[in-house]
């Protein structure tokens, strides 16, 4: 492999047979004068990357690369960078590579809420090309997207807070999480259980959702101080009616999630907030007359500005995600899809091993 022409990862090279992808090289987008490389040193695996590797949201692309969980080190910087960025910094890059950084919305750090976004894998620039993920040797992005990770949080434990730390995390911030607050989180999966981490690191009364009494114990020892089975628990929408000042639903799928019921749980004037991206034909049912005094809405990643501070919560705190390590390569994310399909983890994979598998 000749860096920087060519970049080389682990991608979807026939869709029917998603689930065994496969060494390829590609050609990077065009080097802007704002962009940097980086050198991938892990990459978490996230649920989108199965909706999109799986076609879910549509056909996937040929020789698609997934993953936009990424952290590793800076090895060139454009001639125009402004945030001081510079070779041999360790940063982290999300699900987002590029916005205007010039509307309202980027210019108050709601980047993610841009017209002009680009996410970090599948999506095409202006200039048609279709942008490409983690599971690789490198990755190019603008450098407002490429953010400083501490050198104090571990590899395995930096990456998946990139897209489903900062995706729950946000919209606890914007919410309005913190002491004297009770929020729910639910769905206790991958970005669940690090919703009910930062939830309490932030200083609510955490109650924990699940359909059923499995993930219980677990729930617990996350900090959850509460845990309501929605499926077996008889009589909790009255037992906990107008308590909650927060929900964030970290469901994967939206047709599961009872919102007649939630809704008999939230203070007046309280938030019920979905981070949840499911399949393409899903729909979202619900009465409409028992929103009076709820608002229902859905949360978009977050900023840069939301993801610096998230590194800080987790360090300042000594949060601890629960993460299995894989080795990256064809085998390593043949498992990851298998199992992510299949439910089989607790609760998030990181790739590892990166210059093992690429030998850059």
């Amino acid at each position: 492999m000749a860096y920087p022409e060519m970049f080389e990862g682990i991608g979807v090279t026939n869709p029917e047979d998603w689930k065994h992808p496969k060494r390829v090289t590609y050609e990077p987008k065009k080097f802007d004068d704002q962009d940097v490389d980086v050198k991938i040193e892990a990459c978490g695996v996230c649920g989108s990357d199965i909706h999109c590797a799986a076609s879910h949201w549509g056909p996937v692309v040929k020789n698609q690369v997934v993953g936009h969980e990424i952290v590793g080190r800076v090895v060139k910087v454009g001639p125009k960078c402004t945030t001081g960025i510079k070779i041999g910094d360790r940063v982290g890059v999300g699900a987002q590579v590029a916005s205007c950084l010039d509307c309202s919305r980027c210019q108050n750090d709601n980047e993610p809420y841009c017209p002009r976004v680009v996410t970090t894998y599948g999506q095409a620039y202006p200039d048609g090309y279709v942008s490409q993920g983690g599971y690789a040797s490198h990755v190019r992005v603008h450098e407002h997207f490429a953010i400083p990770v501490p050198e104090e949080l571990p590899l395995h434990l930096a990456a998946p807070l990139l897209c489903g730390g900062i995706t729950v995390y946000s919209p606890l911030l914007r919410g309005g999480c913190g002491p004297g607050k009770k929020v729910g989180i639910v769905g206790i999966g991958g970005i669940g259980h690090m919703g009910i981490l930062f939830a309490k690191a932030m200083g609510a009364e955490v109650y924990a959702f699940s359909r059923s009494h499995s993930k219980e114990k677990d729930a617990k020892e996350l900090g959850a101080d509460h845990y309501i089975a929605t499926l077996e628990d008889k009589d909790w929408t009255e037992k906990y009616f107008d308590t909650l000042d927060l929900i964030v639903v970290c469901a994967s799928s939206l047709t599961d999630v009872n919102f007649d019921e939630l809704i008999k749980v939230m203070k007046v004037n309280t938030k019920i907030l979905s981070i949840s991206v499911p399949s393409i034909d899903e729909t979202l049912t619900l009465k409409p007359f028992g929103l009076l005094g709820v608002t229902i809405g859905n949360s978009a990643l977050g900023s840069r500005k939301e993801i610096e501070q998230l590194l800080k919560l987790v360090v300042d705190k000594d949060i601890k995600i629960w993460v299995e390590q894989l080795q990256v390569g064809e085998a390593g994310v043949a498992e990851a899809f298998e199992r992510m399909d299949k439910g089989q983890v607790r609760y998030r994979f990181t790739l590892m091993g990166f210059d093992k598998e690429f030998g850059n």
